[in-house]
């Protein structure tokens, strides 16, 4: 069995990214095979409380436009990527990333492929962010488009065009708008993955009931109550990493659902989508 070198550097990253301790994310990444992704699950199994940081894999600067319909009943979230923070904050580029936004929102293809086809002067926007790339010198792409059709939808740009939120209510009312963004400021800091625990991948799911399983092992608990263990893991799962049953940032002896529901007993949220930089 060959051995892997594990580097200074991967353990650094490993550290930053979870906030586990040096040794214990060398062990992990050696028991890992130097792959990432398990050595956090590996952490995690050993019951290590990590503060995962949720960035994009791919650490792009650009900008992140994230824009709404008169009506407030589409909205539409664009990221226009490029290699470095000059290029991103130069004026030309901002503007740039405003006018495909604007396409977006008019258009509303329902997919990438679709707004990248989408006319731009006497050019297609694929075809007008190639030529940027001549321009600039740098790589530059649509890296991201996310769009939303609701009774109401609420936008909110963080950080500066760096991370961008939409979110759909279920119903429509000019005094939703401020919830609205409170809960859209809500997922900018929170990062949940869904609205709630229906949205969450039968996959992340089998995984959760893994490693709380292994977790429960590890504590010497009774085989036969393994699974009961980790389902009560998961839920806490699903209350920390989904949006309505989260704590409410601003009052955290609400919930998001229970926020909602003080403004109108029927409110809640249908969809929500985050594109954030790297």
């Amino acid at each position: 069995m060959s051995v892997v070198n594990i580097s200074a550097t991967d353990v650094k990253n490993l550290r930053e990214q979870t906030g586990a301790g040096m040794m214990d994310c060398k062990k992990a990444l050696e028991e890992a095979g130097g792959d990432f992704e398990k050595a956090i699950e590996v952490l995690r199994k050993k019951g290590q409380k990590l503060s995962l940081k949720r960035a994009d894999r791919e650490a792009k600067e650009g900008v992140v436009i994230a824009l709404v319909s008169n009506d407030a009943t589409k909205g539409i979230v664009v990221r226009l990527s490029c290699e470095t923070d000059f290029v991103a904050k130069n004026e030309n580029f901002v503007e740039l990333t405003q006018k495909i936004a604007n396409i977006a929102l008019s258009s509303f293809p329902a997919d990438l492929a679709g707004l990248l086809e989408q006319p731009f002067d006497d050019i297609t926007i694929g075809q007008k962010v190639e030529e940027q790339v001549g321009v600039i010198g740098e790589k530059v792409e649509v890296a991201d488009y996310q769009r939303i059709e609701a009774p109401m939808v609420v936008s909110y740009i963080h950080m500066g065009n760096k991370a961008g939120v939409i979110v759909g209510l279920n119903k429509a009312d000019a005094n939703f708008e401020a919830p609205g963004k409170d809960i859209a400021m809500q997922i900018a800091a929170m990062k949940p993955i869904a609205v709630d625990e229906s949205g969450v991948s039968a996959d992340v799911i089998q995984k959760e009931i893994e490693i709380g399983k292994e977790i429960a092992r590890q504590e010497g608990k009774a085989e036969d109550m393994l699974e009961k263990i980790a389902v009560g893991k998961l839920n806490k799962f699903y209350k920390e990493n989904t949006l309505l049953p989260q704590a409410f940032v601003k009052d955290n002896k609400l919930s998001v659902a229970e926020y909602l529901k003080t403004f109108d007993k029927e409110l809640t949220v249908t969809d929500f989508k985050h594109v954030k930089l790297g």
